[in-house]
């Protein structure tokens, strides 16, 4: 690992050796009582995807929020980042990556987040992982120019699963979503924001409430009681 800030830096800068070649990272320190630790995958590099993705960015300030450790990473070939494009197997192994250094770094229970390509990729990834203790799919994507996307592996994945979309998404029909996240085993919660498309637009801050209150009902009240 390569890393370009101080120790004590809210934000680091830094690289993950992945299985491609290196990775730029960027990791949004939390609190010395965390009690998670958190990654965020972004959407399509192909399309403009990178971890300055703006629903990746709020996806990450939700769950920093909470005191949570937040890495953001680009997928190989994507800005920085060693590789080439591997239109999701070597994705996959770049998730599997950044779980690795995030258990190795902070020794936490870790949460999964993704947004569309992100989500994906990283779900089939972090679901038979045992330290990843909750899933968050932003922007599920089904159908996508040309590329399909399948969720059977959910069918039998039982940990706390989120399912974040927009009434208007143009990659995952709310129908088809409807079918993806009924056929997932439990326990899971689908949000369908009314007026969002795809990418959000102009409904950033209801993912964001989403996201923290799903946290807060699913994940830290139980450790309360």
């Amino acid at each position: 690992m390569t890393t370009h800030s101080t120790p004590n830096a809210q934000i680091r800068s830094f690289f993950l050796e992945g299985p491609a070649g290196r990775l730029e990272a960027l990791l949004n320190a939390g609190k010395p009582d965390a009690q998670f630790a958190a990654v965020v995958c972004h959407p399509h590099p192909l399309y403009g995807g990178t971890m300055h993705n703006k629903v990746v960015y709020n996806a990450m300030k939700a769950l920093r929020g909470f005191g949570f450790p937040v890495l953001r990473f680009n997928f190989r070939g994507t800005e920085l980042s060693e590789g080439e494009h591997d239109y999701g197997a070597g994705e996959r192994q770049d998730v599997q990556t950044a779980l690795e250094w995030l258990k190795h770094e902070f020794s936490l229970p870790l949460i999964f987040a993704g947004f569309s390509f992100g989500a994906a990729v990283g779900l089939r990834a972090a679901c038979p992982d045992p330290d990843v203790k909750a899933l968050i799919s932003l922007g599920t994507p089904v159908a996508a120019e040309g590329r399909s996307y399948t969720y059977e592996f959910l069918n039998e994945c039982a940990k706390p699963k989120l399912f974040v979309s927009g009434d208007r998404d143009q990659f995952g029909p709310a129908e088809r979503l409807y079918e993806v996240t009924a056929a997932a085993a439990e326990p899971k919660r689908f949000v369908l924001i009314h007026g969002a498309d795809h990418f959000f637009a102009g409904q950033l801050e209801s993912m964001k409430s989403a996201i923290e209150f799903w946290v807060r009902d699913t994940l830290l009240q139980p450790q309360r009681q």
